[in-house]
């Protein structure tokens, strides 16, 4: 892959990476909620099922789920379901101020949000396959670039993700009280609530 090549997929991959969407919501509402250590789990968990999403690509996979309704449609209604039923827990989580320095912050379970938050959305495999082939050069050796294209993505996508699990736990050191938690609850419940709704009548284009 050339320098001029590879600079043009950074510029894509930070462009999608500062789209807001689930991954983001979730960097925001858990940086804002327990700090930006447990955030950084469920943002390494987001690159995770990235990953995933690049191999199922590289191996061809991604052209057949875009080829088949079926397959689309199951993966998209899983995907809704789940942002639901996140925005669900996140709504009636119990409020109360977490001490952010302390090594008892809730953990437990954050690499998997994010894991499944990322992987039940079929669109990124169909985004991905529609752009990484076009930075591919076949004169060049596949499996090299493909993974220069996944530290590109994965480290793009930690950094914006990043910035917004910062962003909001800045905005949560103002916000620190029972009440004001509550309505962060139901804020980021409501968003990923329809996000699940925006994703389950959504269409593959």
């Amino acid at each position: 892959m050339s320098l001029a090549l590879w600079l043009g997929f950074l510029l894509a991959a930070i462009l999608i990476a500062i789209t807001p969407g689930p991954g983001a919501v979730l960097s925001m509402s858990t940086g804002l909620r327990y700090g930006y250590r447990s955030a950084l789990l469920a943002i390494l968990g987001l690159q995770a099922a990235l990953l995933l999403q690049l191999l199922v690509v590289a191996l061809g996979l991604g052209a057949l789920l875009a080829a088949s309704e079926t397959g689309f449609g199951i993966l998209k209604f899983v995907g809704a379901a789940y942002l639901v039923w996140l925005g669900v827990q996140k709504w009636r989580a119990p409020v109360g101020v977490v001490d952010l320095a302390s090594e008892n912050t809730p953990r437990r379970g954050l690499f998997v949000q994010g894991l499944l938050v990322n992987l039940t959305n079929p669109k990124a495999v169909v985004f991905i396959g529609a752009l990484v082939p076009q930075f591919i050069d076949p004169a060049q050796p596949v499996a090299v670039q493909y993974v220069v294209i996944a530290a590109t993505l994965c480290a793009t996508d930690i950094l914006v993700m990043s910035c917004y699990a910062a962003a909001a736990l800045q905005l949560g050191r103002w916000l620190a009280d029972v009440r004001h938690l509550r309505w962060q609850n139901r804020i980021f419940g409501a968003v990923f609530i329809t996000a699940g709704s925006m994703l389950a009548v959504s269409s593959r284009n």
